[in-house]
């Protein structure tokens, strides 16, 4: 028997025993939502409900598994017959018996990402696109502008003018290969992640039986992170629960971030619109963190209109406020953090109880500079480190030839980034160069084209239209001024077209531009690099201790779910959080707003937040920089001092 009154809070056991009926949960961070839910479960189970009747739609496989389990180890092994697991995994369970209803046999083959881009660049070729001048954007960024498409059920022509401007130019080209590589697929017998949500949804509008099937067999449908649902997600969840009525949904709109994935705010903000006679529960005490990081949170989040008014409570008592410390520049910041990070981990707190979170992947470059300098243990979980993402490769890799005429590598890697230039013309481009003597005069000799062939001889001339302005450029030996000329001549425009994110890598790359600026020569710029880029972060053995611990560093984004001890928010200034470019859509203030909310609230024990007055370095004075928006809306100076949400440090010079 489960004691359901001493084994859950008041909130908690209010939903798990909740009658019949569509019912939102609005749950707040840390405030266990899923120790209701798989309460939930299995109080329908234990009532008698077969366990058949129940879907449980998550996000990730590893909630669906951590749920079940728990199901299962609080009423047995009949937990097993539960209908749980991801909205994909979900899907595929059902279209495997009825593919066949859509043109698929039973034995389709599923796609992985790496897959879908090889069909998509055999469509490609099929139809012929992509022969011009003009390079045609990589297959996996097609596929980002597709499968947006289908996630959002909105054009193409509108996701491209929301999300991917550059690309409009292509939007006639896009559609040819939308409609042929839905037809390939068909023919092939597969279907990508995206068909999985797509066909589900088609067969249950256009089959009145199954449709009614799955209808009449799901009596209860509950469902995790609600505020994640994209259009498609929540149109199968209305089919899926219109005969019983019975459907729970749980989430917590102030953590509402990814609409860049197609998620739908409206979805979890509309549920009681939508469910007329809906309940609605609220989950606002929180186990994580400490009074004084739940006050700064409930505060930060309150200047959102459109939202449901929660107060997060503390079960914790004591704790230190927040701390905003406004730094010179992106230099002292790094100092600071890490010097801090010293301290923490001397103080007896685990380097893994430690996270930084910023706002955009290249927020994070000079910090991580200043972590491999000063020998401290780190994970990026973000993405790869910032020196060995691959756009900032191909940078570094124009100023290694200008540096080293005869660096091989790096006129390969360069060569390739051109129109008709794989591997093997590369390689016969190089050894051209490599016999005349003198690589940067060669580049632009007329026996250079004969050499490299018909086919790549547009490629040829616009890499030697960049690298004239790059070599005129380069006279003075100013590492900033080589990156912006090698930007403005024409790899913003190679960019676009070769990788996924390009705004985000521009972002990227200006901030290469201002890191550069330090440096005195193009040759101490690479050395730098070089230095930092090489040193075997495994081999640390940090303070003689447990290498295996390292600071964690993420996004925001990234870091949704889970937990620090102490949690450091860097370029907390405006433009940086909220990102500028995000101002610039619908909700999009908001959504900057829930993001900030979401960083602090990862936070256990203490928190800092860490502001740039200017955004250069030492070397580069840079601009003003004003404190973000959501910090400058919670310095009221009417509130009474046990009132204010945070402290400010005032940073000595490190």
């Amino acid at each position: 028997m489960i004691d359901y009154i001493n084994e859950l809070n008041a909130e908690q056991y209010e939903v798990v025993m909740a009658p019949d009926g569509p019912a939102l949960v609005i749950a707040g961070a840390g405030s266990g939502k899923t120790r209701a839910l798989t309460y939930r479960v299995a109080r329908l189970i234990d009532e008698g409900v077969n366990p058949e009747n129940i879907l449980l739609a998550t996000f990730t496989n590893k909630a669906a598994k951590s749920m079940l389990t728990r199901v299962e180890a609080l009423i047995g092994s009949k937990a097993s017959g539960v209908w749980g697991g991801t909205f994909h995994h979900l899907g595929n369970r059902i279209l495997r018996k009825h593919s066949g209803l859509l043109g698929y046999s039973r034995s389709y083959s599923i796609l992985d990402r790496d897959d879908a881009r090889q069909l998509l660049a055999s469509c490609i070729a099929d139809l012929g696109i992509g022969t011009g001048k003009d390079r045609f954007p990589k297959p996996a960024l097609v596929g980002d502008v597709i499968g947006l498409a289908e996630n959002t059920r909105n054009s193409l022509e509108y996701i491209v003018t929301k999300r991917y401007q550059n690309l409009f130019k292509y939007i006639t080209d896009i559609h040819k290969i939308a409609l042929r590589f839905r037809i390939r697929k068909k023919e092939l017998n597969v279907m990508d992640f995206d068909d999985l949500l797509v066909n589900w949804l088609q067969l249950l509008r256009e089959h009145e039986d199954i449709r009614e099937k799955y209808a009449g067999q799901f009596v209860h449908v509950l469902v995790d992170e609600y505020q994640d649902t994209n259009v498609v997600q929540a149109e199968i969840l209305n089919h899926l629960a219109v005969l019983h009525n019975n459907i729970m949904v749980v989430g917590d709109d102030s953590q509402s971030i990814y609409s860049f994935r197609g998620a739908d705010f409206t979805n979890i903000f509309s549920f009681p619109a939508k469910y007329k006679n809906a309940r609605i529960f609220k989950l606002e005490t929180n186990y994580r963190s400490t009074p004084p990081i739940l006050h700064f949170a409930n505060m930060s989040i309150e200047n959102n209109e459109k939202q449901f008014q929660k107060k997060l409570k503390a079960v914790r008592e004591g704790g230190a406020r927040p701390i905003y410390a406004p730094m010179r520049d992106i230099t002292q910041q790094a100092n600071f953090v890490v010097q801090r990070i010293i301290e923490l981990f001397d103080a007896g707190v685990p380097l893994d109880e430690i996270a930084v979170l910023y706002r955009a992947h290249y927020h994070s470059m000079e910090l991580q500079m200043e972590l491999v300098r000063r020998r401290v243990p780190f994970v990026v979980r973000s993405g790869i480190r910032f020196f060995e993402q691959a756009h900032i490769k191909d940078i570094t890799a124009v100023v290694r030839i200008l540096v080293n005429p005869f660096d091989e590598l790096a006129w390969k890697r360069v060569l390739t980034l051109f129109d008709k230039i794989g591997k093997a013309r590369a390689e016969k481009i190089w050894k051209f160069l490599e016999s005349s003597g003198v690589p940067h005069n060669a580049l632009f000799s007329s026996d250079l084209l004969e050499n490299a062939g018909k086919s790549a001889e547009p490629g040829i001339i616009k890499m030697r239209e960049i690298f004239k302005r790059v070599f005129e450029d380069a006279k003075d030996d100013t590492p900033w001024k080589v990156i912006e000329s090698f930007l403005a001549a024409g790899y913003r425009d190679l960019l676009t077209v070769r990788y996924d994110e390009s705004a985000s890598r521009e972002d990227d790359l200006r901030q290469l531009v201002i890191f550069s600026r330090q440096f005195q020569s193009l040759a101490d710029f690479l050395s730098d690099l070089a230095l930092m880029t090489n040193i075997d972060e495994e081999n640390n053995d940090f303070r003689h201790e447990v290498p295996e611990q390292k600071v964690v560093l993420s996004t925001i984004h990234q870091a949704k779910g889970l937990e620090w001890s102490v949690v450091f928010m860097i370029r907390c200034s405006e433009g940086m959080i909220p990102l500028a470019r995000a101002l610039r859509e619908p909700g999009g203030v908001d959504e900057e707003r829930r993001l900030f909310y979401v960083a602090t609230t990862r936070a256990k024990d203490q928190l800092y937040l860490c502001h740039t007055i200017m955004d250069g370095n030492h070397g580069y004075s840079g601009k003003p920089c004003a404190p973000s928006r959501f910090i400058e809306e919670l310095a009221a100076p009417s509130l009474n001092p046990h009132e204010q949400p945070f402290e400010q440090w005032l940073i000595d010079e490190i």
